[in-house]
């Protein structure tokens, strides 16, 4: 990872003549300091635990160390090989889960639209009554006899003994 004293921001005028010709030195050092345009494909961060480079994986301490090639090459390896084997597999997978990702979304809001919704909004307007006869219920039937349950078992008194 860079660290950030060595990050400059530079503000650049895309209409500034000595910008556009390919030959001046402005020109690359414009194409030198722009940073590359990010193409936002995970916007609100669901995957940052996705992000992970050769060092978070491989590190040598300091008591042991091997050839700088072959720690340089065994980077750029790892990279590679990551990021190809990526490519391939998202050719491989993304259209097909893709499909069966849509339709199932697909599925699942028509079904909430059209089902779910219906039977909370039926249940939402039944319940006002259900609630009052429920209420009676257990007014009428329930509290009485669970109050009188309560009663003739409160002069019952356990002893424990140890033998």
């Amino acid at each position: 990872m860079i660290n950030n004293d060595y990050l400059i921001e530079c503000k650049l005028d895309p209409e500034d003549p000595h910008l556009q010709e390919p030959g001046s030195p402005m020109f690359l050092q414009s194409a030198i300091n722009t940073p590359p345009k990010a193409d936002p494909r995970d916007p609100r961060g669901i995957n940052q635990h996705l992000k992970l480079e050769f060092s978070d994986i491989l590190a040598e301490p300091s008591s042991f160390r091997s050839f700088d090639r072959v720690w340089t090459w065994s980077d750029i390896v790892f990279e590679s090989s990551r990021l190809w084997c990526y490519r391939i597999i998202s050719l491989l997978c993304a259209v097909p889960v893709s499909l069966f990702s849509g339709f199932l979304f697909a599925c699942l809001g028509c079904l909430h639209i059209w089902c779910v919704m219906p039977c909370i909004q039926l249940c939402t307007m039944a319940m006002p009554p259900v609630r009052t006869l429920w209420a009676s219920i257990l007014d009428v039937v329930v509290a009485p006899l669970f109050t009188s349950l309560g009663r003739c078992c409160s002069a019952i008194y356990l002893t424990v003994t140890e033998k």
